[in-house]
C-alpha cells in the first residue's frame, strides 16, 4: 500500500521546519538512501533520505512551505504495481471528504497558511503551476494535500464536492466571508490594488491563484479606482500586528517577516534573560606577547594555496585560552539543572558566527586537546558552512561555553546573554593601542577588553573571577598554554 513520507525531526528540539526544496518529482523512482528533499530548520539546511524504495506518487507539501510540523506527511511513496489512484483509498484512509481543520499548503506556490481558508503568506514564491479540472476519481495534488492534512488545513471542508476546481466562477468565500486566494495571489493583488471579491478563481475549489490576478490586471475591471481628485494609489500596506498606526503609519516602514531562526533567537534569548541571573566580570588583557607569537606563527606558515597553509587569528588564541582556563577552573565549565550542576569534562566551545538573519554558535569540541592550527581550521570551516546553512545539528547544539567576538567591528566592550544551558559566555572587544602605565611610565600597549557573563546559579562570583584571571594569564603569556 502507499507509504506516507513524513517530515523528519532533524534534531531533538525540532518541532517544525521549512521544506525548502524537492530533489525528486512525482513519478520519480527512489531507492532507500536516496536524497529526496532539503529541509531547512531555524539554523541549517539538511538533506532528507528515503527510508523505503518506490515511486513518488504525490507530493503533499510543495517546496518553500514553511512551518511544516514534524511527522506531518509531505509525500506519498507508491510500491511496485501501485498508481496514484490508490492514494485516496489506501494512503489517506478515506479521510478526503472530511479533512481536519489545519493549515493548508498552496498548490504550485510553495507557501503555507496558518489561518483556515487562506491567509497571506510570506517568503519567496516559486512558479505557480496549472491546476485543471478535478474529478472525484482523480483528485489534484491540492485536493490530496487538503484532505491529508499536510501542514494543516480545512480548505476542502467548506465544500461538498471537488469537481468544480476550475469552474471560472467568482471567488469562493471561506469562513468569516474571507475570499479564498493563495498567498501569492493576495500579495500581487495587494500591491496592484486589485479587489479580489470580483475575481474569478480557477484554482482548486474556485480558489484565486496568480494567473487569475494577472488576468484581472490585463482586463482591468476589478482594480479599485481612486476617487475624483485623489492622487494615484500607492501600494496597499497592512499595519504590523500590535503596532499603533498613529505612531507608526503603515507606509512609513517595511515589514520583514520573522523566519524560524529569528523566532528561535528571540524565544531562547528572552527565556535566558528572564530565567538566568546574569552578572558580568570585565578585565583588560595586554596582547604584546600574543601579537608577537601570532606574527611568528603566521610568518612560518606555508604560502596561501599550498598544502598545510594556515593563518592564526587573535580569536583562535582566545578560544584556546578559554579552553585551557576552563580545564584549570572546572567550576566555570558547568551547567545548571534543577536537580544538579553538571560539571563538564571537556571544553566544548561555541564560537558565535553572524549569518543572514541571525546568529549561530558552531562548536569546537574538546578544544583543550587541540592546537591553534587545528582550532583555526575548524573555526574557518564551521563559520563557512554556518553562513551557507550547511551545519549539522550536532555541530551547533550543546557546548559548555561560548565566545562572542565583536572586535572586528571596533566594539571596545559588551556583555552577552548566556546561551543556555551553558553557564557562561565570553564577550571579546577590539584589540587596540591604548596608553597604559607600566613601571610608573605611560606607554602604548595593544589592549583588549573581555567580559565574562555568568549564570549566577552555577558560576559564583569567586569562580568567575578565578576563571577570568586564569584566562588573562594565558592570553598575556600564550607560551604558558603549552605547559
Amino acid at each position: 500500500m502507499p507509504i506516507p513520507v513524513l517530515m523528519p525531526a532533524l534534531s531533538p528540539t525540532m518541532e517544525e521546519g521549512t521544506l525548502s526544496k524537492w530533489l525528486k518529482k512525482e513519478g520519480d523512482a527512489v531507492a532507500s538512501g536516496d536524497v529526496i528533499a532539503e529541509i531547512e530548520t531555524d539554523k541549517a539546511t539538511m538533506e532528507v533520505e528515503a527510508v523505503d524504495e518506490g515511486t513518488i506518487g504525490k507530493i503533499l507539501v510543495e517546496e518553500g512551505t514553511e512551518g511544516v510540523k514534524v511527522n506531518a506527511p509531505i509525500a506519498v511513496l507508491l510500491e511496485e504495481g501501485e498508481s496514484a489512484s490508490d492514494i485516496d483509498e489506501n494512503a489517506l484512509g478515506g479521510t478526503a471528504a472530511e479533512p481536519k481543520p489545519q493549515a493548508t499548503t498552496d498548490s504550485g506556490e510553495g507557501k503555507g497558511s496558518t489561518e483556515p481558508m487562506a491567509a497571506a503568506g510570506a517568503g519567496t514564491p516559486t512558479a505557480e503551476g496549472d491546476t485543471g479540472p478535478v474529478s472525484q476519481e482523480g483528485r489534484s495534488s491540492e485536493a490530496v494535500r487538503s484532505s491529508y492534512g499536510s501542514g494543516g488545513g480545512n480548505e476542502a471542508s467548506s465544500h461538498t464536492s471537488v469537481t468544480n476546481g476550475a469552474s471560472g466562477r467568482p471567488a469562493q468565500q471561506g469562513q468569516g466571508g474571507r475570499v479564498m486566494a493563495s498567498p501569492l495571489a493576495k500579495r500581487i493583488a495587494k500591491n496592484e490594488g486589485v479587489d479580489l471579491s470580483g475575481v474569478q478563481g480557477t484554482g482548486p475549489h474556485g480558489r484565486i491563484v496568480r494567473r487569475d490576478v494577472e488576468k484581472a490586471l490585463k482586463e482591468g475591471p476589478t482594480k479599485k479606482a481612486p476617487s475624483a481628485g485623489a492622487p494615484s494609489p500607492s501600494p496597499i500596506r497592512t499595519p504590523a500586528t500590535g503596532v499603533d498606526e498613529r505612531l507608526y503609519p503603515a507606509e512609513g516602514y517595511d515589514q520583514i517577516k520573522n523566519d524560524g531562526m529569528r523566532k528561535t533567537i528571540a524565544r531562547r534569548l528572552t527565556q535566558s534573560f528572564q530565567e538566568v541571573p546574569h552578572f558580568p566580570l570585565t578585565v583588560d588583557c595586554e596582547l604584546t606577547a600574543l601579537m608577537a607569537a601570532r606574527e611568528q606563527l603566521n610568518a612560518a606558515a606555508p604560502a596561501k594555496g599550498e598544502p598545510g597553509y594556515y593563518k592564526i587569528s587573535v580569536n583562535d588564541f582566545v578560544v584556546k585560552a578559554a579552553a585551557q582556563a576552563l580545564m584549570a577552573v572546572p567550576g566555570a565549565n558547568a551547567s545548571y539543572t534543577d536537580e544538579a550542576i553538571l560539571r563538564h569534562k571537556h571544553a566544548d566551545i561555541g564560537v558565535a558566527v553572524a549569518i543572514d538573519g541571525g546568529l549561530i554558535t558552531p562548536i569546537v569540541w574538546k578544544a583543550e586537546t587541540k592546537g591553534l592550527k587545528q582550532i583555526s581550521e575548524e573555526v574557518r570551516d564551521l563559520a563557512g558552512r554556518a553562513r551557507s546553512k550547511k551545519l549539522k545539528p550536532e555541530e551547533y547544539q550543546g557546548g559548555t561555553f561560548s565566545v562572542s567576538n565583536l572586535g572586528m567591528f571596533g566594539i571596545k566592550s559588551f556583555s552577552s546573554i548566556v546561551n543556555q544551558p551553558q553557564g557562561a559566555i565570553l564577550s571579546v572587544g577590539t584589540a587596540e593601542e591604548r596608553a597604559v602605565v607600566r613601571g610608573g611610565q605611560v606607554v602604548p600597549r595593544v589592549m583588549m577588553t573581555v567580559t565574562m557573563t555568568c549564570d549566577h546559579r552555577v558560576v559564583d562570583g569567586a569562580i568567575g573571577a578565578e576563571f577570568i584571571s586564569v584566562f588573562k594569564r594565558f592570553v598575556e603569556a600564550p607560551a604558558s598554554m603549552l605547559l
